[in-house]
């Protein structure tokens, strides 16, 4: 996967209240979770995105107010994983 950089003012960080030593991971945990929001990703691609395990990932939408959005696509889906199991 190729890696892009970008540059903000420190201020931006500063009024979200994101530590500059932190700043990578919370942006793409911020990242993560508006595509999840837009439903243009799924959970489980947020949740890798936002470098965090799933339940993680959950819970952090959880607490952003996020829904879980499950649709019927994501049940047949999970019904052949649990075939193949």
């Amino acid at each position: 996967m190729k890696n892009v950089t970008i540059e903000l003012p420190e201020e931006v960080f500063n009024k979200a209240r994101i530590d500059l030593k932190s700043a990578s991971e919370e942006v793409r945990k911020l990242i993560a979770l508006e595509l999840y929001r837009e439903r243009k990703i799924s959970m489980s691609r947020a949740a890798e995105i936002a470098g965090m395990p799933l339940s993680e990932f959950i819970s952090l939408s959880s607490s952003k107010e996020i829904s879980i959005y499950y649709t019927i696509e994501d049940l047949e889906k999970d019904r052949e994983i649990a075939k193949k199991l």
